[in-house]
């Protein structure tokens, strides 16, 4: 019989192993912690929505909808009819879907955060996979400036309790719909002009959605851009005053940060702020964190009128930096270990072992294989690995007396001391 080839995983979609996961769990704790500080409650999306959610909501002249979504229509129900579905490429649709679907902000503004894959068809490269991880934070049902500055100084206060200090913010106004249509017309008057520079994407975009030209990463376009109407140079006076509020709060707070007039971001359902936190340590995946007001979404996707603001950070990213940045995360390591010399004494050491986790003690037993548990060389070998502070012995003479010897492997290393198999809660605490 021939060998069948082994199945690996999608290009493109990666696992995450035990060691690697581990960095992962004290990344979202921290995350936790930062949220509830500015009382942001968790919420969680399905991943997988409607296909039109995306096309009215992040529009139909991005790159995302056009080329990154992985959407398909699902099997037809029993009437013959099939829905058109599509598997998240981004969080804030979901959110402000769900927001209005469950009229979350019939008794005021919402501020949530989220974490999870997302799923997007580009060529996989360091920083930037088809499965990707995002974690976002979106204040919903609030209209001034002073929000838009909270979320980046969430943002902020979250690089300063992981450690990340290479960093730097970029700000910009995308202003209201009529200023942006006043631009928009100043933009294809622009780029009609010069034609003969423009790209095959540009061309395509140059009525449906001319803004997307200044987001394109085509070196040979970049002077050509660099010349462009400024949408900052159409803004009235209301939405200046909305940009200069978010940048006196950043002052008074001591975050530097610059104004980039090209700065669009690569949706479209922003307007007035947007923002961008970008690293050198990254190469070409600098951006790390991206986000801004969206005021229309809601309504944009059939829910009732209501401002928000929000943003997301790259997972796989931010731990790239972390790495990059030499910050240590910690290893994940039990209290104790248990040592068990013989196989016979395997039942009062798992009877001792559930009291000790009841306790909240993390202890790893040791297992053997068949009818041997290896012996008591290979057992410290193993407990000493696991980095365990402490190794619980359940010899035979230990047992007799109804009792275990606690060993220190790593402060003390040596010192021991006998405790009763049956009081496990008057020490058990001394372990943890």
């Amino acid at each position: 019989m021939s060998k069948e080839k082994q199945i690996t995983a999608v290009k493109g979609m990666n696992d995450i192993l035990p060691q690697e996961s581990a960095r992962w769990e004290w990344l979202e704790d921290v995350v936790r912690k930062v949220m509830a500080r500015s009382a942001y409650r968790n919420i969680r999306t399905p991943i997988m929505e409607h296909t039109q959610l995306f096309t009215r909501g992040l529009g139909e002249v991005t790159d995302i909808v056009e080329k990154e979504m992985y959407s398909f229509q699902d099997r037809a129900d029993k009437n013959g009819d099939a829905e058109h579905l599509t598997l998240r490429p981004e969080s804030t649709a979901g959110v402000v879907r769900a927001v209005s679907e469950h009229n979350m902000l019939y008794e005021g503004g919402k501020r949530l955060y989220y974490m999870g894959p997302m799923f997007r068809r580009e060529r996989p490269q360091r920083g930037r996979y088809r499965q990707f991880h995002q974690i976002g934070a979106e204040a919903l049902g609030f209209g001034g400036p002073e929000v838009d500055a909270e979320l980046i100084l969430l943002a902020a206060q979250l690089w300063d309790a992981l450690g990340i200090k290479n960093w730097r913010l970029e700000l910009n106004s995308l202003g209201q719909p009529d200023e942006r249509r006043e631009h928009r017309a100043a933009l294809i008057a622009y780029f009609e002009s010069h034609a003969d520079q423009l790209d095959e994407d540009a061309r395509r975009r140059l009525h449906a959605n001319p803004l997307r030209i200044l987001d394109t990463k085509n070196p040979a376009m970049q002077s050509l851009v660099e010349g462009a109407p400024r949408l900052m140079d159409y803004l009235g006076e209301a939405s200046q005053k909305h940009l200069e509020a978010v940048q006196a709060i950043l002052k008074a707070n001591g975050i530097d940060y610059s104004i980039n007039p090209r700065l669009v971001r690569g949706l479209d359902y922003y307007n007035l702020t947007v923002f961008e936190f970008i690293t050198e340590k990254l190469g070409s995946q600098g951006t790390i964190c991206g986000g801004g007001r969206y005021d229309y979404l809601i309504q944009e996707i059939g829910g009732k009128a209501a401002p928000a603001v929000g943003w997301a950070l790259g997972v796989e990213r931010v731990l790239e930096l972390l790495k990059e940045e030499g910050v240590q995360t910690p290893e994940p390591a039990p209290d104790a270990y248990a040592i068990i010399p013989d196989v016979s004494a395997v039942p009062a050491a798992m009877r001792c072992l559930y009291a000790l986790r009841s306790e909240g003690v993390a202890v790893q037993m040791h297992a053997g294989t068949g009818e041997g548990m290896g012996s008591m060389k290979s057992q410290f070998k193993k407990a000493d690995a696991s980095g365990a502070r402490y190794a619980l012995i359940f010899g035979a003479d230990e047992l007799a007396a109804g009792e275990l010897t606690v060993k220190a492997l790593r402060d003390g290393a040596g010192e021991q001391q006998r405790q009763s198999l049956t009081e496990v809660s008057k020490w058990a605490t001394a372990l943890k």
